[in-house]
Protein backbone atom coordinates (compact mmCIF):
# COMPACT_ATOMS: atom_id res chain seq x y z
CA UNK A 1 0.00 0.00 0.00
CA UNK A 2 1.43 3.58 -0.90
CA UNK A 3 2.54 5.24 2.24
CA UNK A 4 0.04 8.42 1.28
CA UNK A 5 -2.65 5.82 1.12
CA UNK A 6 -1.62 4.88 4.54
CA UNK A 7 -1.57 7.92 5.90
CA UNK A 8 -5.08 8.40 4.44
CA UNK A 9 -6.57 5.55 6.18
CA UNK A 10 -4.48 5.88 9.04
CA UNK A 11 -5.11 9.05 10.31
CA UNK A 12 -5.08 10.75 13.01
CA UNK A 13 -9.13 10.89 14.00
CA UNK A 14 -8.98 7.04 13.72
CA UNK A 15 -6.43 6.56 15.94
CA UNK A 16 -7.50 8.75 18.28
CA UNK A 17 -10.84 7.21 18.34
CA UNK A 18 -8.62 3.86 17.93
CA UNK A 19 -7.35 4.50 21.49
CA UNK A 20 -10.58 5.48 23.35
CA UNK A 21 -13.01 2.81 22.85
CA UNK A 22 -15.69 3.55 25.66
CA UNK A 23 -18.52 0.76 27.04
CA UNK A 24 -15.51 -1.97 27.44
CA UNK A 25 -16.86 -2.98 30.81
CA UNK A 26 -19.20 -6.11 30.03
CA UNK A 27 -22.60 -6.75 30.77
CA UNK A 28 -23.49 -8.88 33.84
CA UNK A 29 -26.82 -9.91 32.29
CA UNK A 30 -26.80 -9.48 28.68
CA UNK A 31 -30.11 -10.46 26.43
CA UNK A 32 -27.59 -11.66 24.29
CA UNK A 33 -23.67 -11.78 23.79
CA UNK A 34 -21.88 -12.24 20.36
CA UNK A 35 -18.55 -12.73 19.63
CA UNK A 36 -17.05 -11.79 15.85
CA UNK A 37 -13.66 -12.64 14.28
CA UNK A 38 -12.46 -10.97 10.87
CA UNK A 39 -10.62 -14.30 9.37
CA UNK A 40 -8.58 -12.01 7.10
CA UNK A 41 -6.97 -9.90 9.82
CA UNK A 42 -7.80 -11.96 13.24
CA UNK A 43 -10.04 -8.66 14.64
CA UNK A 44 -12.12 -9.70 17.28
CA UNK A 45 -15.57 -7.79 18.96
CA UNK A 46 -17.70 -9.31 21.05
CA UNK A 47 -20.84 -7.40 22.40
CA UNK A 48 -23.02 -7.68 25.39
CA UNK A 49 -26.92 -6.04 24.39
CA UNK A 50 -29.28 -5.43 26.95
CA UNK A 51 -32.68 -4.01 25.25
CA UNK A 52 -35.56 -2.26 26.44
CA UNK A 53 -38.31 -2.72 23.64
CA UNK A 54 -36.44 -2.68 20.84
CA UNK A 55 -33.99 0.22 22.16
CA UNK A 56 -30.60 -0.52 23.45
CA UNK A 57 -30.53 0.02 26.89
CA UNK A 58 -27.14 -1.60 28.09
CA UNK A 59 -23.90 -2.17 26.24
CA UNK A 60 -20.63 -3.69 26.64
CA UNK A 61 -17.92 -4.86 24.44
CA UNK A 62 -14.61 -6.28 24.45
CA UNK A 63 -12.95 -5.10 21.52
CA UNK A 64 -9.09 -6.65 19.76
CA UNK A 65 -9.36 -5.54 16.81
CA UNK A 66 -6.97 -3.72 14.26
CA UNK A 67 -7.21 0.32 14.24
CA UNK A 68 -9.90 0.73 11.67
CA UNK A 69 -11.93 -1.91 13.80
CA UNK A 70 -11.12 -0.16 16.75
CA UNK A 71 -12.28 3.16 15.28
CA UNK A 72 -15.68 1.43 14.20
CA UNK A 73 -15.91 -0.21 17.76
CA UNK A 74 -15.96 3.01 19.39
CA UNK A 75 -17.99 4.91 17.52
CA UNK A 76 -20.55 2.40 18.09
CA UNK A 77 -19.97 2.61 21.90
CA UNK A 78 -20.02 6.42 21.91
CA UNK A 79 -23.62 6.47 20.03
CA UNK A 80 -25.67 3.12 21.39
CA UNK A 81 -27.28 3.44 24.07
CA UNK A 82 -30.30 5.03 23.84
CA UNK A 83 -30.72 3.84 19.88
CA UNK A 84 -33.62 1.43 18.64
CA UNK A 85 -32.81 -1.82 16.79
CA UNK A 86 -34.29 -0.20 13.47
CA UNK A 87 -31.77 3.37 13.88
CA UNK A 88 -28.71 0.82 13.92
CA UNK A 89 -29.50 -1.73 11.75
CA UNK A 90 -29.93 1.41 9.24
CA UNK A 91 -26.38 2.55 10.30
CA UNK A 92 -24.45 -0.85 9.75
CA UNK A 93 -26.38 -0.90 6.09
CA UNK A 94 -25.14 2.90 5.91
CA UNK A 95 -21.79 1.77 6.35
CA UNK A 96 -21.59 -1.28 4.36
CA UNK A 97 -22.83 0.43 1.50
CA UNK A 98 -20.12 3.09 2.13
CA UNK A 99 -17.24 0.76 2.10
CA UNK A 100 -18.61 -1.48 -0.50
CA UNK A 101 -20.45 0.24 -2.26
CA UNK A 102 -19.21 3.96 -2.61
CA UNK A 103 -22.13 5.06 -0.65
CA UNK A 104 -22.42 8.11 1.37
CA UNK A 105 -21.15 7.84 4.78
CA UNK A 106 -23.93 7.09 7.61
CA UNK A 107 -25.39 10.44 8.92
CA UNK A 108 -27.28 11.74 12.13
CA UNK A 109 -25.86 10.30 15.44
CA UNK A 110 -23.29 7.88 13.38
CA UNK A 111 -21.34 10.73 11.18
CA UNK A 112 -18.23 10.00 12.68
CA UNK A 113 -18.31 6.63 10.94
CA UNK A 114 -17.24 9.32 7.79
CA UNK A 115 -14.01 8.89 9.06
CA UNK A 116 -13.14 5.24 7.50
CA UNK A 117 -14.41 6.67 4.76
CA UNK A 118 -10.35 5.99 2.92
CA UNK A 119 -10.47 2.20 4.46
CA UNK A 120 -13.14 1.88 0.89
CA UNK A 121 -9.40 1.05 -0.76
CA UNK A 122 -8.64 -1.63 1.57
CA UNK A 123 -10.90 -4.13 1.19
CA UNK A 124 -8.98 -6.81 3.48
CA UNK A 125 -10.51 -4.58 6.87
CA UNK A 126 -13.73 -4.02 5.58
CA UNK A 127 -14.81 -6.92 8.13
CA UNK A 128 -13.12 -5.99 10.71
CA UNK A 129 -14.60 -2.20 10.12
CA UNK A 130 -18.00 -4.28 10.64
CA UNK A 131 -17.43 -6.30 13.40
CA UNK A 132 -18.92 -4.70 15.66
CA UNK A 133 -22.57 -4.01 13.56
CA UNK A 134 -22.34 -7.02 12.23
CA UNK A 135 -22.26 -8.72 15.96
CA UNK A 136 -25.13 -6.31 16.98
CA UNK A 137 -27.26 -6.91 14.47
CA UNK A 138 -26.61 -10.98 15.38
CA UNK A 139 -27.83 -9.90 18.83
CA UNK A 140 -30.86 -8.46 17.87
CA UNK A 141 -31.61 -11.27 15.77
CA UNK A 142 -30.98 -13.48 18.72
CA UNK A 143 -33.25 -11.30 21.06
CA UNK A 144 -35.96 -10.99 18.72
CA UNK A 145 -36.09 -14.80 18.52
CA UNK A 146 -36.05 -15.34 22.27
CA UNK A 147 -38.98 -12.80 21.92
CA UNK A 148 -41.34 -14.68 19.22
CA UNK A 149 -39.72 -12.69 16.13
CA UNK A 150 -41.98 -9.63 17.30
CA UNK A 151 -39.44 -7.38 15.34
CA UNK A 152 -37.50 -9.70 13.58
CA UNK A 153 -37.50 -9.57 9.53
CA UNK A 154 -34.74 -11.60 7.50
CA UNK A 155 -31.45 -9.80 7.65
CA UNK A 156 -28.65 -10.17 4.72
CA UNK A 157 -24.56 -9.93 6.59
CA UNK A 158 -22.44 -7.80 5.28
Amino acid sequence: MPKQMLDDVYNEKILAFAAEIPRTERLQSPDATVALTSPLCGSRVTVDVVLDGDRVAGYGQEVRACALGSAAASIVGQNIVGRTTTEVREAREALRAMLKEGGPPPGGVWKDLEILTPARAVKARHRSIMLAFDALDKAFAEIEAKQGGANGQDRATA
